[in-house]
């Protein structure tokens, strides 16, 4: 590989990074091309792109990332793969359990990068997978500000019959 060839991927991947506010990198060093391509079509099925770069090519990417990526690149060890996801930070977490739940006890999670948040460690796949998306966030927060207004609504629905029905009574009585 010549060394304009490095160069333009290094600049495709320094861009698909600054690009990409969620990308995960695994430990493709043990998988199989096999698994590698089972992982990379079920990517694909979720909308993610999985790619395996060299950790040299990844190291010189993340140096043209404006956020501190440092703990990023310590852990560039073995074969790396770079899964990247453009909708939400949790897609790639619950992609890596449910391969996993088919059998595959590969890739591990090395780190992830989401929103400027550094994550290192298989430990932290648990966590990651359950972080929610901004669409589900803003779900949330619009079912919590309806809740009072609902609540408001029904009660003056429900306390408008009982006033009618006590006027009602009233102009009976005479």
């Amino acid at each position: 590989m010549t060394r304009e060839e490095k160069e333009i991927i290094v600049k495709d991947l320094s861009e698909k990074l600054a690009n990409t506010n969620y990308f995960y990198i695994t430990d493709a060093s043990t998988m199989t091309v096999a698994s590698i391509n089972q992982f990379r079509r079920l990517a694909f099925e979720r909308g993610l792109e999985y790619k395996v770069y060299k950790n040299t090519f990844i190291k010189k990417a993340l140096d043209t990332l404006e956020a501190d990526t440092t703990n990023l690149e310590a852990i560039l060890k073995g074969s790396s793969g770079i899964l990247f996801s453009t909708e939400s930070g949790n897609a790639p977490g619950k992609l890596l359990k449910d391969f996993r739940k088919k059998g595959n006890a590969l890739p591990l999670l090395k780190g992830a990068y989401i929103d400027g948040g550094i994550y290192i460690g298989e430990n932290q796949l648990d966590t990651l997978a359950s972080i929610k998306s901004k669409h589900e966030l803003i779900g949330d927060i619009i079912g919590l500000l309806q809740s009072p207004a609902k609540n408001v609504v029904s009660a003056l629905q429900s306390s408008g019959g009982k006033l009618a029905g006590i006027l009602k009574t009233l102009s009976e009585k005479e």
